[in-house]
């Protein structure tokens, strides 16, 4: 029995790497292979184009991310604890990239999204779909607070949305200036932006 080749997932770690690093357009699959310790030849054997990887990258990423997401939203904690923990965690991956490569690498689905939206509608549309699955998520969290009263908004899921735009757009900050100080004031404006009571 021949043994089990461990390459597809060594091809998905170096992806997953230089796409966060250094965008897609950019990348190459040589570079990709180097980078996996593996041969072309490989890389074409479990996927047919760069875009086929950065598709698989996007699936492996989310699995992983969701799974954090719903351990820290669907704690026993109160709700507004709960999306604290949620950015605080956010907030510590951006320090760990930059501490690891020197640089803050940003969220994977935020930079896709800004390089290919207008050049890969498959990939568009996936990356719309997972946004909308985070927005789904912190929307539960959200309702909670609004049932206890510790928070007062108009309409619970576009409060979620800008929530999770807040957070995005303040990682693509931290990424711009390589400092994840940046993410310090996310949440007294997330308070704000939710009416959180005294």
């Amino acid at each position: 029995m021949g043994r089990t080749s461990d390459a597809r997932p060594k091809i998905l770690r170096a992806g997953q790497d230089l796409l966060a690093q250094r965008g897609y357009t950019a990348l190459g699959v040589a570079e990709i292979c180097s980078a996996a310790g593996v041969p072309k030849g490989s890389f074409y054997y479990f996927f047919d184009s760069k875009q086929a990887l950065a598709e698989a990258v996007i699936e492996e990423h989310w699995a992983g991310q969701h799974a954090e997401w719903a351990a820290l939203l669907g704690s026993d904690k109160p709700p507004l604890e709960r999306l604290r923990d949620l950015f605080d965690a956010t907030t510590e991956v951006q320090r760990a990239a930059q501490k690891d490569t020197g640089a803050v690498t940003g969220c994977l689905f935020g930079n896709l999204a800004l390089e290919l939206s207008a050049k890969d509608e498959a990939i568009q549309r996936r990356l719309q779909e997972i946004f909308e699955q985070q927005i789904t998520m912190v929307t539960a969290v959200v309702e909670l607070a609004q049932q206890e009263g510790t928070i007062a908004v108009p309409d619970t899921r576009e409060a979620a949305r800008s929530l999770v735009a807040q957070l995005e757009g303040m990682v693509l900050f931290a990424k711009l200036m390589n400092d994840p100080g940046q993410l310090d004031q996310l949440w007294s404006h997330t308070l704000a932006l939710l009416g959180a009571r005294a």
